[in-house]
């Protein structure tokens, strides 16, 4: 079988210690090459071998590196259906070699089984504890990649102190394989000095333009929390449609996402939302598709506008930041935009007070539109009065909940 020969995957075969740690810019075919490559060992294996890739979560596995497996496999066309266990996310290849997919926040596969080779995906984003336990139940080999975006505990518990850790830093430009627009894309931001240091030259840095920090991830959303808002951002052929929900719990609030695709029009969008439990929720929505609006409203959903004007969006961006705020994990889009969601950065590196066009924020603004009514119920009422008193809505009560 023929393995992809892009720079990235030479220098990754090269690598010989124990513990290969693949810090890196975007596009540099860290996952795609490592999990080719753990494919070609499965298929050459002598003997039977067990290999674990493991990240923060199972929808980020199912999104990112067991998607590669599948996709690889099947364009290899070496995938045989027998062969993938999709109740344990486990394949078996004709050599009789595994390789299995679970996440880091499965306490009892962390704790369980050895392994001979593990690969942990994005390990910024999972704990110490769960690395070390993951460790030394692995007999052979141990792969970890991510963006380095900021210091973890690699450069502050391994970096230097192990004589088993071999570095190898890759960036857009050891993927040949690399589509030429997406080569552009990247190299236009190389006057944001925070950004090019992590994504396109993969190196350590700390991305102080961050706008929203310090978000925690939570397995799902608690029985006992309020549904408050839906929010909308509209999208269609360049954009994804965002929609997620915003729930009150225990003094801070939760987000959820249910939407973030291409083409979905308005009645696409109507029927997704009256699909949804609670479909009765208020949601919203961009203002600046007052159109778009009063037609999915006549599909018998509650539908307001965003409210903006001068500085709303800055001052919406504060509200947010002042609230206690955890994503769900099945939330991937919503965390992917959040941990990239940063200030603009003129000429010379000044960070400015407004958001950075270059990055995705559909449910940032989205996010933005939700809590931000949430924020100044008292202070603007008049504004949410004027809604009403044009019969956009039904009662108050039905939109606002007395007790905020």
């Amino acid at each position: 079988m023929k393995i992809g020969t892009t720079t990235a995957t030479r220098k990754i075969r090269a690598m010989a210690k124990r513990i290969r740690v693949l810090p890196g810019g975007t596009s540099a075919s860290k996952t795609f090459s490592l999990v080719l490559i753990l494919i070609d060992l499965a298929l050459t294996d002598k003997q039977t071998k067990l290999t674990s890739i493991v990240s923060e979560s199972f929808p980020h596995l199912k999104r990112g590196a067991m998607r590669d497996f599948l996709n690889i496999v099947k364009g290899l066309n070496i995938y045989k259906e027998k062969e993938w266990n999709k109740t344990d996310s486990i394949y078996t290849f004709e050599t009789g070699s595994q390789i299995e997919f679970f996440s880091a926040d499965q306490s009892d596969k962390v704790r369980g089984a050895r392994r001979d080779r593990l690969f942990i995906n994005e390990a910024n984003n999972i704990k110490f504890d769960a690395f070390e336990q993951l460790e030394v139940r692995t007999k052979e080999i141990i792969w970890l990649d991510w963006n380095p975006s900021s210091s973890f505990w690699y450069y502050e518990e391994i970096k230097g102190k192990r004589t088993d850790v071999e570095e190898l830093t890759l960036t857009y430009k050891d993927n040949e394989a690399l589509d030429i627009e997406i080569v552009k894309s990247i190299e236009q931001r190389k006057n944001r000095k925070d950004w090019w240091k992590v994504y396109g030259l993969g190196q350590l840095g700390e991305l102080e333009g961050q706008i929203y920090k310090h978000w925690r991830i939570i397995d799902k959303v608690p029985y006992e929390a309020r549904l408050e808002r839906r929010w909308l951002d509209f999208g269609y052929t360049n954009d994804p449609s965002a929609i997620g929900d915003v729930y009150y719990y225990n003094g801070g609030w939760i987000l959820n996402e249910q939407l973030y695709q291409k083409g979905m029009s308005n009645k696409r969008l109507a029927d997704f939302l009256n699909a949804l439990e609670n479909p009765e929720a208020t949601v919203v929505a961009d203002s600046a598709e007052p159109k778009s609006i009063d037609e999915i409203r006549s599909y018998g959903l509650t539908v307001v506008p965003s409210k903006k004007g001068k500085d709303s969006v800055k001052n919406n961006i504060q509200i947010v930041q002042d609230q206690p705020i955890s994503v769900t994990k099945r939330s991937l889009n919503i965390i992917k935009e959040q941990r990239n969601y940063l200030w603009l950065v003129d000429k010379n590196g000044k960070v400015l007070n407004e958001e950075d066009p270059a990055c995705a924020n559909h449910h940032m603004a989205g996010i933005r539109y939700a809590l931000s009514t949430l924020g100044r119920l008292k202070q603007e009422a008049s504004y949410w009065d004027r809604i009403f008193e044009k019969e956009l809505l039904p009662p108050k009560k039905q939109l606002f909940n007395k007790e905020l």
